[in-house]
């Protein structure tokens, strides 16, 4: 008598790729913890990116700082973002991606702690230019981890959920500096709660699973499959029997991402990173400095601050239903342009309602294009070179947040505020233009191979 109960039924295919039993799994517990653990890493990141803005206002007048000191402290950071995004990216397509992302959380947490003790401007460079290095790995390697593991039905809500951490991140950092940073002392003190990540780095190593995706790559299938049978018990969804997947022989180069099927792709994807970050760091790391500047205590700009970065929240929410309503495009299309309009009122605004309505609106529809675009970024390279790709598009866009800080100061004694804001609404229009040229990969799988 053959074994009735082996055969396939209707509903439980013969064999599935082991990319294809995660992309029909529903979000589980498993899902649920990956998404915590990579999220609060991303927080801890925003919270020492946010930090920063906050303490230069502080620093800037316990040490009589010139605007250009300033900006070069604010810019260094970046420098050593876009260093890291493109080398973090590279070496989580060499590695692995939980590897790279818990070594980012100790470079960047122990950099900051020693960040506490520095008495002159120099220390304070070097400093930011290494925690910079941690940051700029940990976000791309991080959504593409994520989006490696998400069902493709539910994807870009996810990577959006995980990019909403970052108005955690950044509200706690808000948090300090109205609470902690105005006390004697108090940047020192910020500086040495940043160091949590490091501490966090050991929970990532041994908590979260690596891309099964990679491990298929590099020929470690008992690995994979261990991987995906977690994720299928935590959704109650019985065992499928999986395809081979070839190891990778050789890793891609960076200039894989300019072969002919991928150059609109990858020109339009950096064009949108770099106006994105032009606009949203050369914004918002000024932003306290700026409310001080037109006579607010330090106190009250970083309430006000505050109350900004609070609406970072519903701007996600609003993006990670859209994306997958709407479709990636025509949300990060609409988020932008929203942007555009709001930077360019919050340039024109007089008035302290003005000033919290125009924030307000640009805080939650810039964080909820972020969203869309780090959802965006990773679905559009295949498996070998996701990492590379979102990596490069990151750095890329990361050279946007170093000149942008850096022009705020002329700018603002060109124009004041009408001119510097006016001009960070034209970096979201570019970025919304660049949008157009991107595929839409709602509901799609993630492509696998180069060919």
């Amino acid at each position: 008598m053959p074994d009735k109960s082996a055969a396939p039924t209707p509903t439980q295919p013969a064999s599935l790729t082991r990319t294809e039993r995660l992309d029909r799994l529903p979000f589980s517990r498993q899902h649920g913890k990956l998404l915590g653990g990579s999220g609060t890493g991303w927080a801890l990141d925003a919270m020492d990116v946010g930090l920063i803005s906050f303490i230069i206002a502080s620093l800037a007048q316990e040490w009589s700082l010139s605007g250009t000191q300033v900006s070069w402290i604010v810019s260094i950071g970046f420098a050593g973002m876009a260093v890291g995004a493109s080398v973090g990216g590279l070496l989580a397509d060499r590695i692995g991606r939980r590897q790279v992302f818990a070594l980012t959380l100790l470079v960047y947490g122990l950099a900051t702690g020693a960040t506490a003790l520095v008495g002159s401007v120099g220390a304070l460079l070097v400093l930011r230019f290494v925690t910079g290095l941690g940051l700029g790995a940990e976000l791309p390697v991080a959504s593409t981890l994520v989006s490696e593991f998400a069902p493709k039905k539910i994807r870009g809500r996810v990577v959006v959920l995980l990019e909403a951490f970052w108005a955690v991140g950044w509200i706690a950092a808000a948090t300090i500096g109205y609470l902690v940073v105005p006390l004697e002392n108090g940047w020192r003190w910020a500086f040495v709660i940043g160091v949590i990540p490091a501490l966090f780095a050991v929970v990532v190593r041994r908590g979260l699973p690596e891309s099964v995706r990679f491990l298929e790559r590099k020929g470690r299938v008992d690995e994979a499959e261990a991987a995906v049978r977690r994720f299928e018990v935590s959704a109650g969804v019985p065992h499928v029997p999986s395809e081979p997947i070839p190891a990778e022989p050789t890793p891609p180069r960076w200039r894989e991402l300019w072969r002919p099927d991928l150059r609109r792709r990858t020109a339009a994807l950096w064009i949108v990173w770099f106006g994105i970050n032009f606009a949203y760091y050369g914004a918002f790391l000024w932003l306290p400095s700026i409310l001080v500047e037109s006579g607010f205590t330090i106190v009250k700009s970083f309430e006000y601050t505050l109350y900004i970065t609070l609406a970072q929240l519903p701007g996600y929410a609003l993006a990670a239903y859209l994306i997958e309503r709407w479709g990636r495009r025509p949300t990060l299309i609409t988020f932008l342009a929203v942007s555009a309009v709001a930077a360019f009122a919050f340039g024109q605004a007089n008035s302290i309602a003005t000033i919290l309505i125009a924030g307000i609106v640009l805080s939650a529809f810039n964080l909820g294009a972020w969203g869309a675009l780090y959802a965006i970024t990773p679905e559009i390279y295949p498996t070998s070179m996701r990492g590379s790709g979102a990596g490069a598009a990151a750095a890329f866009g990361r050279l946007a947040s170093i000149i942008a800080p850096l022009l705020v100061p002329p700018l603002l004694a060109a124009g004041g505020t009408t001119l510097t804001f006016g001009v960070f609404a034209a970096a979201f229009g570019i970025a919304m233009l660049a949008t157009v040229f991107l595929p839409e990969l709602r509901n799609q799988a993630l492509t696998e191979t180069l060919s």
